[in-house]
């Protein structure tokens, strides 16, 4: 019983990984904390689905459709859809109707549905199309640079275009990649200093804020399905 992720990262600026996963007589699993939102396509029973997926701020436990396979496109922070803004999305998402297997509908237009390896072919045409758009003020922010605009202007359109604040952000992708450090076989001490934890504990708390595990779950990898390629599968 287990879900099966296989993840790599994308080569476009607007794409931030692509993933598959196939659930094996998994009914639910642990949602984990991500600050990205995305495209979701998936079979089951030889019906055909796709959805959009907003950023989460915290962990659930969420029911898997039984031996359903997916695809999914998380899109780079900064990014964002005409048609629905970020923060709509936080903590939900929204079915996309009138799909098929090879089709389906986005922003009052019919879309290609893509195979993982299709994934930016797709992108760029949603991009092109104007479906997909990005703030670079946010873009220029995650690169380190300071805009001449005031912090305020800079948080407000930063929340505007990810639904998060900058600092949840930060706190979010350090402990996805605490959970991952761990699940490798680094010991807590040493993740608490590499991400500048205060202390365990603090990490302890982090863990079950955003990403529903504990140390010793991670490290031996039990708890259940978790929504995290926890398997250092990720490639290029």
């Amino acid at each position: 019983m287990r879900l099966r992720f296989e993840v790599r990262r994308s080569d476009s600026p607007w794409v931030d990984t692509v993933w598959t996963c196939t659930s094996e007589q998994v009914t639910a699993m642990t949602s984990v904390a991500g600050v990205h939102w995305g495209l979701v396509f998936w079979e089951q029973a030889g019906r055909a689905y796709a959805g959009i997926t907003g950023p989460e701020t915290r962990t659930d436990t969420v029911p898997v459709p039984e031996g359903a396979t997916f695809t999914g496109i998380e899109f780079a922070v900064g990014t964002s859809l005409r048609a629905v803004p970020t923060p709509v999305l936080v903590d939900g998402g929204i079915r996309l109707p009138d799909t098929t297997r090879r089709t389906f509908r986005l922003d009052d237009a019919r879309w290609e549905t893509p195979g993982p390896d299709d994934a930016e072919a797709l992108v760029d045409s949603l991009v092109r199309a104007g479906t997909v758009v990005r703030d670079p003020l946010v873009t220029e922010v995650l690169r380190g640079h300071r805009p001449d605009v005031s912090g305020r202007t800079v948080e407000r359109r930063f929340r505007a275009a990810t639904g998060l604040t900058q600092g949840a952000v930060r706190q979010i992708e350090r402990a996805r990649t605490a959970a991952e450090l761990l699940a490798a076989g680094e010991p807590a001490a040493d993740v608490v200093a590499k991400l500048d934890y205060f202390d365990e504990p603090h990490l302890a708390r982090a863990l079950r804020c955003y990403v529903g595990r504990t140390v010793r779950q991670l490290r031996e990898g039990v708890g259940g399905a978790i929504a995290l390629d926890l398997d250092q599968r990720l490639t290029s």
